[in-house]
């Protein structure tokens, strides 16, 4: 037999006055980890140029595949930059690695250069420091700058909201774009520059401008490349139009027998022994 015992109901606690105005306090919510990251932009800067010193911690092996991949399959390197966009929230590279070894080919090419214009040492180092923070760096930062207007203020397929271009990626694709036309123009030329190219023939003028004409071109399709890469843009093909322009301006050279190449070399005696 079960006995059952009543139970009363429980008994609520005596109700406390309302009181008549009610203070409600939020609680500042945390950053969302993403866009903390896009907020830090001036950190990333300083992270990545701190990191320039310290090359054990670089990739140096896969820069110099990125290199290598530039030449003939430059999609492959700026499908890695779509990679490191959903792994690590930003397009611009994390590692220095590139530019470094960029800087070594900038330093061998410029001594190459150097002895075949016939530089002095002192020369040499005036010369140098020209090719990197002049015609590499400078105009990198102008270059970089200008499209990174562009494409923010044009090429957006959504100019009020969304998705903005990283000014380090605009000078990661001039950094990509400018190693080609590095390699054509100050190591592959240096094999024809006094044989063929200093001459006073047509052939000469022919050759060296025709190595400007795909160091140019090579430099556009690079850069057309690296913001077609970018899916909040639209309207990239109109960074290829200038083709038409430097072929235009190629054709004119020829008829002329306007030697690219030997301007550019008198240039660099110009601005090297000026005061």
């Amino acid at each position: 037999m079960y006995s059952y015992a009543k139970t009363s109901p429980p008994v609520s606690p005596p109700s406390s006055p309302v009181p008549s105005t009610i203070v409600y306090t939020e609680r500042p919510s945390s950053p969302n980890p993403r866009q903390q990251a896009r907020l830090t932009a001036s950190s990333k800067r300083y992270k990545y140029l701190r990191r320039i010193w310290k090359f054990k911690q670089m990739d140096f092996e896969f820069a110099f595949w990125q290199m290598l991949y530039l030449f003939y399959s430059p999609q492959k390197v700026y499908r890695n930059f779509q990679y490191r966009k959903q792994t690590k929230d930003q397009w611009a590279r994390d590692d220095p690695a590139f530019l470094v070894l960029l800087s070594f080919w900038l330093c061998a090419s410029s001594i190459g250069f150097s002895i075949v214009i016939g530089l002095s040492f002192l020369n040499f180092w005036k010369f140098l420091i020209w090719v990197i923070f002049v015609d590499c760096i400078g105009v990198g930062l102008l270059i970089a700058t200008c499209f990174w207007f562009i494409a923010n203020k044009y090429l957006k397929a959504s100019s009020s909201q969304g998705p903005e271009v990283e000014w380090g990626y605009a000078f990661d694709v001039h950094l990509n774009a400018f190693f080609p036309l590095l390699m054509i123009l100050h190591v592959l030329q240096l094999v024809f520059l006094h044989p063929i190219i200093n001459k006073e023939y047509f052939i000469g003028t022919l050759l060296g401008n025709t190595m400007w004409l795909f160091a140019i071109g090579y430099y556009i399709y690079i850069t057309f490349l690296g913001y077609s890469a970018l899916p909040f843009l639209k309207k990239t093909q109109v960074l290829l139009y200038p083709m038409t322009g430097v072929a235009i301006f190629y054709l004119l050279t020829l008829i002329l027998n306007w030697n690219l190449s030997k301007g550019l070399c008198n240039f660099y005696h110009y601005r090297v022994y000026s005061p």
